[in-house]
């Protein structure tokens, strides 16, 4: 996976905290971590694409919350900014070299295949599992004042 995911769950809690009255811009959003703009836009485009942000024009544009938090969950962020395909994926190499023209190569399943499929489906369930509102929730019992401290500085820069 990559730390985009990371940038959108943490871009999606902080703009939860910061208010959906205020939209704020990538910039604004990348300078908060001390990442880079251009590349934390692309993945702020990429949830707005999937409906979890929305992009607001002019002068006070910037990106907002589309939905609620309990509406959103970990897995519509790393869908957005993964892609839906699985995370493994088969290419059948038990049917190349020496045992290509054994038929227990094609008859069934590939063992692997089938172990990592089944795997990918219990971390994309426990992905749809958790919303973002449970992030929230655990995030600010770990650091109760974390959400002003955000409102604030995003208020003061």
């Amino acid at each position: 996976m990559s730390e985009g995911v990371e940038w959108a769950l943490h871009s999606c809690l902080n703009l939860a905290w910061i208010g959906p009255e205020r939209a704020v811009t990538a910039a604004r959003l990348a300078s908060y971590h001390e990442l880079p703009p251009a590349y934390l836009n692309k993945q702020l485009q990429a949830l707005a694409r999937a409906g979890i942000v929305t992009s607001v024009s002019g002068p006070k544009g910037g990106f907002r919350l589309a939905r609620a938090l309990d509406r959103i969950t970990l897995m519509d962020v790393v869908a957005a900014v993964e892609g839906p395909d699985e995370a493994f994926r088969c290419t059948e190499i038990r049917q190349k070299g020496p045992g290509a023209g054994a038929p227990e190569t094609y008859a069934a399943e590939c063992a692997i295949a089938g172990a990592m499929g089944r795997a990918d489906l219990a971390w994309r369930r426990e992905l749809m599992a958790q919303t973002l509102d449970d992030i929230r929730a655990r995030a600010e019992l770990q650091a109760p004042a974390a959400p002003e401290r955000l409102r604030h500085w995003f208020a003061n820069v």
